[in-house]
């Protein structure tokens, strides 16, 4: 199986993010808001709000900021946001798929469109990207959290297709359909992630040349620093950085 194509995942293992700390916990706050909208308020009887729980706990983001952005799923009825996905090419035909929350279409695609031209790319329509990806549920647990040989015999218990034991994390896979059943599953015995949730996986990775490989970071960088941005996924294959 390819390696990791979700960018915000990579950028949070090689320690980048605690630069941009608030900046996450803010796209944090906003999907646990609209997932308390959507559902129960619950995270026992939601399990998307629970997911997004356990994304804020799993980078240390404090639990009064949590229990505020529930409240306000309550304090925000007339502001609605929309899931939308874009889809484009960055430099040598580097795959992007871009998962957004806005409550500005407009603003969002003139946004993710102009940077992806700045950086050398195209915004493309549906597909151009997608095809190159297979959408899987994943779920990250902390490696000092279980051993291998029991995260191993939980997952395939769950259902999972497979359980990858790396440096510092167990990394399970499972259809998308079945993500909610092995998740739950694993829940019994370990329910601190350090992310669960249906995600684009590359199929097969692009390793660029140098220049094309630093304009290919620079775009990365540019769309997950968006304010609509909350995922982004690319089939690069992703060098060691100094």
């Amino acid at each position: 199986m390819a390696g990791h194509s979700h960018w915000a995942g990579i950028k949070y293992k090689k320690g980048k993010a605690d630069k941009q700390r608030s900046k996450i916990f803010s796209k944090i706050s906003r999907e646990i808001t609209v997932a308390a909208k959507s559902g129960d308020k619950n995270p026992d009887m939601n399990p998307r709000l629970r997911s997004a729980i356990q994304l804020a706990r799993s980078v240390n983001m404090p639990k009064e900021s949590i229990e505020r952005a529930i409240s306000k799923s309550k304090a925000n009825q007339n502001i609605n946001y929309d899931h939308l996905r874009y889809e484009g090419m960055g430099p040598g035909k580097m795959f992007v798929i871009v998962e957004t929350l806005t409550d500005n279409k407009n603003r969002t695609a003139s946004n993710i469109r102009t940077i992806f031209q700045k950086h050398g790319g195209r915004l493309g329509t549906t597909g151009v990207a997608s095809h190159n990806f297979k959408q899987l549920g994943i779920i990250r647990i902390k490696k000092k959290t279980i051993s291998d040989e029991a995260i191993l015999e939980l997952a395939i218990n769950a259902g999972a297709e497979e359980c990858i034991s790396n440096e510092n994390f167990h990394e399970i896979y499972c259809p998308k359909e079945q993500f909610y059943k092995v998740k739950t599953a694993i829940e019994k015995k370990v329910d601190n992630f350090i992310h669960s949730g249906i995600a684009w996986h590359a199929l097969n990775q692009l390793d660029l040349k140098e220049d094309q490989y630093k304009s290919a970071i620079n775009l990365l960088d540019s769309l997950e620093e968006d304010n609509d941005v909350q995922n982004v996924y690319t089939n690069l294959k992703v060098k060691k950085l100094n």
